[in-house]
């Protein structure tokens, strides 16, 4: 069928949009690891941001211009345009250049407006969330990138050994974007609505509640998808020293799931009900975020000491005791047996931490030093040894990425929520307040690495990423609460 064939090319020309407007997680991860740019977590953050900030607030107006001018030519140019941006990033030398043109190819972020607005004119009504659903899985293009591109990198640069081949990356980029906007102007057919809406019926839903309470909802779920397809990267290469392509296999694992699942997330969300679905989906993603939390770290805190149990002189002193003449008697010997570092380990919550293996839980080792010299005299309850207890916490990458996997999971889920949301609040004004939506959702992908490098250069500490998104994750469910009901979701 006609309508069939729009729907692929559609996907296509989404998925490989979604993949260049993603590539900055990866590019910029590698520059900066390898030394050829040093960049901090902040500027890093706002290189990750800039393409998602373009592409999210271009998505109003480009959704209007396909109502106008039709998908056909609207998502051909937002191809073409991206690809000029993208090949003269292969010339970059400075934060400045590289900056500006990451402005230039966010452009592709705007192609799920496009997309949206030209599908829905080729399906009935009914059909229209099914076929969206397919659509809207091109964000898998995001895991496209996250998994070839590192290992395109360590092929053009033959495994770091010539690093200024990374230039050749925004070119292939640039060259498919340019191969997928000829195939789609030769295998698509242009088509728009009968009756084009004002700009002012476009932005009249902004004055309701409900329109503010599923933007936020979709800053979560889409905007931190988003984010996090970007900020994994650097995350497993600064906390688990992984290399950029096992990083990237890594976020693969996040990001492939979140999109292939919002066609399933679109069926749970017809026959459970989208605030049942978005409550579970909030649910889950706070208790996965909790556990967290918790860094990489390891603590030395005072222990478990020995204490004199009378007055004596300090005869010797071994790696595994103290011994003391008592006085006046110089004939009697007490021993204190002591923990020594190495060989007198307590192992109270999990395993030895030399021993990096799947780690679960935090692991405890404990010993005593002495503070006391041979020949010393000492007095009833002096203080010959003090404890030293030692406390490790792995953060284990495999806990870690099962959780970030559920995560994922959720956040893919509940974009389809979101709009099945709209359709219910919103059936008459679907595309309207689905471009609204959608753009303060994608901003989420834009403030969310800029906070969270921000975070990062106050505190030091990666996991503060999820502290955060665990308190917007709050806000939703609180506000989900507070939406007022429809027929449809009570049904």
């Amino acid at each position: 069928m006609k309508s069939h064939r729009i729907l692929f090319f559609s996907f296509l020309a989404f998925t490989v949009c979604f993949a260049a407007w993603m590539v900055n997680g990866v590019l910029v991860t590698f520059l900066t690891s390898n030394g050829l740019f040093k960049w901090n977590a902040l500027q890093t953050g706002w290189l990750l941001g800039v393409p998602v900030l373009v592409g999210s607030v271009l998505r109003l107006p480009v959704g209007m211009l396909t109502d106008k001018w039709g998908g056909k030519w609207v998502m051909s140019a937002i191809l073409f345009l991206s690809a000029l941006p993208m090949y003269f990033l292969s010339h970059a030398n400075s934060y400045g250049t590289f900056l500006l043109l990451s402005f230039g190819f966010g452009i592709s972020g705007s192609s799920f407006a496009a997309g949206v607005a030209y599908i829905s004119q080729w399906y009935p009504k009914e059909k229209q969330g099914t076929a969206l659903g397919i659509f809207g899985a091109g964000n898998a293009g995001a895991a496209l990138t996250t998994l070839l591109a590192p290992n395109l990198l360590s092929q053009l640069t033959r495994h770091n050994t010539e690093l200024e081949a990374w230039r050749i990356l925004p070119q292939i980029y640039a060259a498919l974007l340019i191969v997928v906007a000829i195939i789609f102007l030769v295998f698509t057919e242009n088509k728009k609505p009968e009756v084009v809406k004002s700009f002012s019926q476009r932005f009249a839903p902004l004055k309701k509640i409900e329109v503010w309470r599923l933007g936020i909802f979709y800053f979560f779920v889409f905007g931190s998808f988003v984010a996090l397809s970007q900020w994994l990267i650097p995350y497993y290469v600064n906390v688990y020293s992984m290399s950029i392509i096992t990083a990237g296999f890594m976020t693969s694992a996040f990001n492939l799931p979140s999109g292939l699942i919002r066609i399933v997330g679109g069926i749970m969300a017809d026959k459970f009900g989208a605030r049942i679905l978005l409550s579970w989906v909030f649910g889950i993603c706070i208790v996965c975020l909790f556990f967290l939390f918790p860094p990489r770290v390891e603590i030395q805190t005072p222990g478990q000491g020995i204490m004199a149990s009378q007055a004596g002189t300090v005869q010797s002193i071994s790696e595994n005791e103290i011994v003391i003449i008592g006085n006046p008697n110089a004939t009697e010997k007490i021993i204190y047996p002591l923990q020594n570092k190495e060989d007198h380990i307590t192992i109270r919550f999990g395993i030895h931490h030399n021993q990096e293996g799947f780690l679960p839980l935090p692991s405890t080792r404990v010993w005593q030093e002495p503070q006391i010299k041979v020949g010393d005299k000492i007095s009833k309850g002096q203080l010959l040894a003090k404890g030293v207890t030692q406390i490790y916490f792995q953060a284990n990458q495999w806990i870690f990425s099962t959780l970030v996997f559920f995560i994922g999971t959720m956040m893919g889920i509940g974009g389809a929520a979101v709009f099945k949301h709209i359709s219910n609040h919103f059936p008459n004004d679907i595309g309207a307040v689905g471009g609204i939506v959608g753009v303060l959702g994608g901003l989420g992908g834009f403030f969310e690495p800029i906070f969270f490098g921000y975070l990062l250069n106050v505190t030091g500490v990666w996991t503060t990423c999820w502290i955060f998104l665990f308190l917007v994750a709050l806000v939703c469910i609180v506000w989900l609460r507070n939406l007022s009901p429809t027929k449809s979701n009570t049904q």
